[in-house]
């Protein structure tokens, strides 16, 4: 992992634990956030729009063995699901921006259910620019909803009715490589859940998307 990212990730757990130090870890975040943000706007700077649907490492084992737009999409579908449908209990971004159209994406989920050539074929149909602005509005929102979190709020768990909702609204695939989330995000409080679909996540899906780019790049 790279250093900067881990070591910032590691303040970040350190200071949400204690009330003392809670909005210096909520700065922390959000600036790891910005910092992994800067490295998307710079992959779409330097790369073509084919490059993003390149599968380089296809037989890997591991993040990096889908596509850079994939694991956008990935990122910050399980985010805007996370934050709205399970923390907020409000309509996620995608829904009321339309986003599925907007994008032209075949399906509406986190994409776990994908493998190989339909990462591929998904990723080729995709409109990167509404991708993008959808990205952005997720991170803004759910930076919003942070900011209104209390300390004590980190302790809450996600109610049984809030995992209901999720489970009707059908953007958690029902294959078994997928299905496993919605216990996984549900077993968590909201600290926990700071700390991997909003951080770590993101760093894991991103520094695959930067081995993908680089692997790319030499291959030009």
């Amino acid at each position: 992992m790279n250093k900067e990212w881990s070591k910032l990730h590691k303040t970040v757990q350190e200071q949400i634990k204690r009330k003392d130090t809670y909005q210096e870890g909520i700065d922390t975040l959000f600036e790891l956030r910005n910092s992994l943000m800067k490295v998307l706007v710079s992959i779409k700077d330097e790369l073509i729009r084919e490059d993003f649907n390149t599968i380089p490492f296809i037989n890997a084992e591991g993040y990096h063995s889908k596509t850079i737009v994939y694991s956008i999409w990935h990122i910050f579908r399980i985010e805007d699901i996370v934050a709205h449908t399970l923390i907020n209990g409000d309509e996620q971004v995608f829904f009321k921006g339309n986003y599925q159209k907007r994008i032209n994406a075949s399906i509406i989920t986190t994409g776990n259910e994908l493998v190989k050539y339909e990462i591929a074929e998904f990723s080729e149909n995709l409109n990167l620019d509404e991708l993008y602005s959808y990205i952005f509005e997720v991170k803004e929102s759910t930076e919003k909803l942070i900011k209104n979190l209390s300390y004590t709020d980190m302790r809450n768990k996600i109610s049984e009715d809030r995992k209901k909702t999720l489970k009707c609204l059908n953007v958690v695939s029902t294959d078994e490589s997928a299905i496993w989330l919605i216990d996984y995000w549900c077993g968590k409080d909201i600290r926990g859940l700071i700390l991997m679909p909003f951080s770590r996540h993101w760093i894991m899906h991103i520094e695959a998307s930067l081995r993908i780019k680089n692997k790319i790049c030499s291959s030009q």
